[in-house]
């Protein structure tokens, strides 16, 4: 099967860093699919229950201070593997640096096998090797992407996991629409090639 053909579950997670004495732990999750090579409008997201009292690294990047009440409240990770099962079971999933994602779902999710993975920045890297750096907003600023990522992501930015979730797969839509990717594998993406 081609890349192209299969769909796939484009995901980001925010999380509260490492601080004394406590791990990283995700605070919230954005979900895209990708059907046909292109990105659906399909989209889930949630908030992640986080103990009130958990300090947050100081350096963790999103709105997190401001949702501290709403983020005691939320379900726990383990309540929602249900609705995450059918976004990332048996599908191949991407996200921008996938180390992040990859941790947490193996966490949530141990005894599942899941992936293959293809991470948008190797791609990136691939494609642009020229620009001087390949965060998440670099390369969508570079191909042109950011204001499609703002429109399909009203009212959200940078370090919000849907507004990630969104700019990751559009990337990954923006590589699978150029010429000579027409019948690339996801082997050869989850290899980088």
């Amino acid at each position: 099967m081609t890349a192209r053909e299969a769909i796939i579950t484009v995901l980001d997670f925010e999380s509260t860093g490492t601080a004394r004495g406590h791990p990283d732990e995700p605070w919230q999750i954005g979900m895209v699919a990708i059907e046909g090579g292109r990105v659906s409008g399909r989209f889930y997201e949630s908030y992640l229950r986080v103990a009130s009292d958990r300090p947050f690294n100081p350096y963790a990047p999103g709105r997190h201070a401001e949702l501290r009440e709403v983020l005691a409240g939320a379900p726990a990770v383990a309540e929602l593997w249900s609705v995450w099962k059918p976004w990332i079971e048996d599908r191949p999933l991407a996200a921008h640096n996938v180390g992040t994602e990859r941790k947490f779902l193996q966490r949530a999710a141990p005894m599942h096998r899941l992936g293959p993975w293809i991470d948008t920045l190797k791609l990136a890297r691939r494609i642009r090797p020229e620009l001087e750096g390949h965060s998440l907003a670099e390369v969508v600023a570079a191909l042109g992407l950011e204001e499609r990522t703002r429109q399909l992501c009203p009212g959200r930015d940078w370090h919000d996991a849907l507004f990630d979730a969104f700019a990751s797969a559009l990337i990954l839509e923006h590589c699978l629409g150029l010429s000579g990717w027409e019948e690339v594998s996801i082997q050869a993406l989850a290899a980088g090639r």
